[in-house]
């Protein structure tokens, strides 16, 4: 049997641009294959959220359908499997399940819900669908098609602390006769997840002796990125074909050749971070109508960086960079802003805050009896130049790109209304450390990011002489009791049995939970760890809770 893998970047909602993209591909590749094979929910794109609470969303899905009824009745030589939200049609429950729609010969062969709902991390797929009623398998031409829905293939009790499920669908498939075991899917990335999913998907080969394709969602959709990476195995869990990361592929393989040993290779992960990141900005941005960005370039690291990423995502001709030095602003500051703006082909804007800083000093000076030097002042420099950077945002057109990462957003080193201020937070999920791999990276085949940017002390450049770790712990030690704190969630106590410094530590968690107030109120990140702020992560912000 030939399927093909059809890895497509959705836009959420747009069921006639996604119907669109099937038919296209469809008609493309029909004459070479028995089954063109779409992603989880792709005619609604994924994840939709709320929209499924809309009526007439749902009844464009089942227009859709209808078309691909229609589309598969004139060619019957091919079927094609394709994810969308079905009614159940029963009175009880959520009445919506998610499901995978195969059609062949104008008629409907099978609707196979979703059995295993996901309601971890920024997964809420409960709020919406019930869960499959049956586990069945589908005859097609001289196969039989066992067809799974993305967590449906997660069941693996060696990879949950417990047992989440009390159903294995792919178990149920297998023992129904499933000489092709399929899964659609919607996984977003994280780092190191790419290769979690080839170890899963390959045991189910092995163990049933079966081939197995699995096909996954590409694109970024608000703060999720899909990184494709779908791919075929023959029964002995070999690759067949494996799908490129991060952008658009259509391949059709032929399930009877076998596998070839060691064509599957896990992505380096700094470079599947560079990439995703690029994807999320560019998509985000062109899915909300933008078509430029602008980004206030300090001559720290992390704006440097951003611009890079944004310059990659858009094209350097679409993406401003604007200097807005201060009386704190030192001369190497913006002449590296300039040489990296040079570099990148950006083109920039000097718009100095100094005057505009004065008048506000002026003005409030009595009624707040400001001193020469103190955080009042600091964030009202912060908040000139968010104010700035909205106001080319306005006039021009652009999106304003957030430039503050995971490490300082974790303990609210970030002003609301100033350096917070963006349509999108680039680097929300990325920790310090973690930036200052990708500068090495952007840099690696030559110098992009001035290296003085990467060498000299991180600072705000607020007040005379000012440096990060003035206020923060070293952002190597910073960032370890922050991923022991939010992605592992281990305590105040089992932190500091691992050797970190008890005040450090209470510092640190102290300063992560009283900074949730700021986070709510953030730009949205692009999602690249395991743990990120945002969607999911649904902490309390009135609260009082000691570890």
């Amino acid at each position: 049997m030939k399927i093909t893998l059809a890895q497509l970047n959705p836009v959420v909602g747009d069921v006639s641009g996604n119907l669109k993209k099937v038919v296209e591909t469809f008609e493309q590749v029909r004459r070479d294959s028995d089954l063109v094979v779409f992603s989880e929910l792709f005619l609604t794109g994924y994840p939709p959220r709320d929209l499924l609470e809309k009526p007439a969303l749902l009844a464009r899905v089942q227009e859709a359908l209808a078309e691909l009824v229609s589309l598969s009745a004139r060619y019957p030589d091919t079927g094609l499997l394709v994810g969308a939200p079905q009614p159940t049609g029963q009175n009880t429950g959520k009445g919506l399940c998610n499901c995978a729609v195969l059609i062949h010969q104008g008629r409907v062969r099978l609707r196979q819900g979703k059995s295993l709902l996901p309601t971890y991390d920024v997964f809420d797929e409960t709020r919406h669908f019930d869960p499959a009623e049956t586990v069945e398998v589908a005859a097609f031409k001289d196969e039989v098609l066992g067809i799974s829905i993305c967590e449906d293939a997660w069941y693996d009790p060696e990879l949950w602390f417990r047992r989440l499920y009390p159903l294995d669908p792919i178990r149920v498939e297998a023992h129904k006769g499933a000489t092709v075991l399929i899964n659609i899917s919607a996984s977003p990335f994280q780092v190191g997840k790419e290769e979690v999913r080839h170890h899963l998907l390959q045991p189910h080969a092995r163990k049933y002796q079966v081939p197995l394709v699995y096909v996954n969602q590409v694109g970024g959709n608000d703060e999720l990125i899909f990184d494709g990476h779908s791919l075929a195995l023959d029964p002995a869990g070999e690759a067949i074909a494996v799908l490129p990361g991060f952008r658009e592929a259509v391949v059709t393989v032929d399930l009877a050749q076998p596998g070839t040993p060691g064509l599957y290779a896990p992505a380096e992960p700094i470079a599947a971070v560079y990439e995703a990141l690029v994807l999320g900005l560019r998509d985000y941005l062109h899915k909300c109508g933008f078509a430029k960005a602008v980004v206030g370039l300090s001559g720290g690291v992390d704006s440097a960086v951003t611009c890079c990423l944004a310059a990659a995502a858009l094209g350097p001709e679409n993406v401003l960079g604007v200097l807005m030095p201060s009386p704190y602003t030192s001369r190497a500051s913006i002449a590296d802003s300039e040489i990296l703006a040079r570099n990148l082909g950006v083109p920039v804007r000097l718009i100095p805050i100094t005057s505009i800083y004065q008048s506000y000093r002026e003005a409030l000076a009595g009624p707040l009896q400001l001193g020469e030097i103190e955080v009042t002042l600091e964030n009202i420099q912060a908040r000139i130049r968010g104010n700035i950077l909205m106001a080319i945002s306005n006039k021009e057109g652009h999106m304003v790109l957030s430039t503050g990462n995971k490490s300082e957003i974790a303990v609210g080193y970030c002003t609301l209304y100033g350096d917070m201020s963006g349509g999108l937070s680039v680097l929300a999920d990325v920790p310090k450390t973690m930036v200052y791999e990708l500068a090495a990276f952007i840099n690696r085949h030559r110098e992009l990011i001035p290296g003085q940017i990467i060498r000299k002390a991180p600072s705000a450049e607020l007040r005379p002489d000012q440096k990060d770790q003035d206020t923060l712990p070293p952002y190597d030690l910073l960032d370890q009791i922050m991923n022991h704190y939010l992605v592992e969630g281990l305590s105040y106590g089992d932190i500091v049995k691992l050797g970190f410094d008890p005040e450090t530590v209470r510092w640190i968690i102290r300063t992560i939970d009283r900074s949730e107030y700021k986070r709510r109120q953030a730009a949205p990140g692009l999602k690249i760890t395991s743990k990120a702020f945002g969607m999911g992560r649904r902490i309390p912000i009135a609260a009082r809770f000691e570890l």
